[in-house]
């Protein structure tokens, strides 16, 4: 879902919701369910059209997206759990003073953590600004190529680090030399140098459907038919946050 959303504008991420002009659809952030122009739904016994309705199904069948937005690792909120727990009580309007009573600091403490969200969120808000502009330049060059464009990052990654400074180009070339055949998808050998253990990983983990609950049997089969050694395919699958797995090990599902 943190890819999906990363893409949108900031306003969608807010209201929970995109909308795409060249579909006339809209969909939810949560769920994905879709909402095409020129439909009229059923809610409550009442009919809608699309717009009305994604903002309906919204507050009706999602929790609040805030809730979602900082479900989210701090990786990619930069939030810290009790700057979290202090956002939650801002935004149910207590006070400063009932804040500093129930987390037990001085109000002068909640009123100095407040201006520092402010300040951040401005530094954040020109940031965004002068990214983009460069970005939007960037991208308009002739001259660039594909092949310079840096792998996306997979959801559930543990640690952003130096293992995820790859580009296209460089993917390309792990994958040509490290696959035997990518129909069906054939390991030749797993590296154990890290960027190239992470494209191996994530060119596997694409084999694997999302929102997809699997047995172990199952994975096996799968990762068996990929390389020999599946067992250590599944254990780097799980600790890199590739997959999750329920403790007693019966289901595993992409993150």
């Amino acid at each position: 879902m943190i890819d999906s959303i990363l893409k949108l504008s900031l306003d969608e991420i807010k209201k929970g919701y995109s909308y795409n002009p060249d579909k006339g659809i809209f969909t939810c952030l949560t769920c994905g369910k879709v909402f095409e122009l020129g439909e009229m739904f059923s809610i409550g016994g009442r009919f809608y059209d699309a717009s009305k309705a994604v903002q309906i199904h919204r507050q009706k069948e999602h929790e609040d997206i805030l809730d979602t937005l900082t479900s989210f690792d701090k990786k990619y909120t930069g939030i810290t759990e009790n700057q979290k727990e202090l956002l939650f009580m801002m935004y149910n309007g207590m006070s400063d003073n009932d804040i500093a009573g129930k987390t037990g600091v001085a109000p002068a403490t909640v009123r100095r953590q407040r201006f520092a969200f402010r300040e951040k969120a401005k530094q954040a808000k020109l940031f965004l600004a002068i990214f983009e502009l460069v970005e939007n330049k960037y991208s308009q060059r002739k001259e660039k190529q594909v092949e310079d464009e840096l792998i996306n990052i997979h959801a559930g990654a543990k640690m952003i680090d130096d293992r995820y400074l790859t580009t296209k180009s460089e993917e390309d070339k792990i994958i040509e030399s490290l696959f035997e055949s990518l129909e069906p998808l054939k390991l030749r050998a797993f590296s154990p140098k890290e960027k190239k253990k992470i494209v191996i990983l994530s060119k596997i983990a694409a084999q694997f459907e999302k929102n997809r609950k699997y047995s172990e049997k199952e994975v096996n089969e799968i990762l068996k038919a990929i390389y020999p050694d599946f067992a250590t395919i599944r254990r780097y699958l799980i600790e890199y946050g590739y997959m999750e797995r329920t403790k007693d090990c019966s289901e595993y599902w992409l993150k």
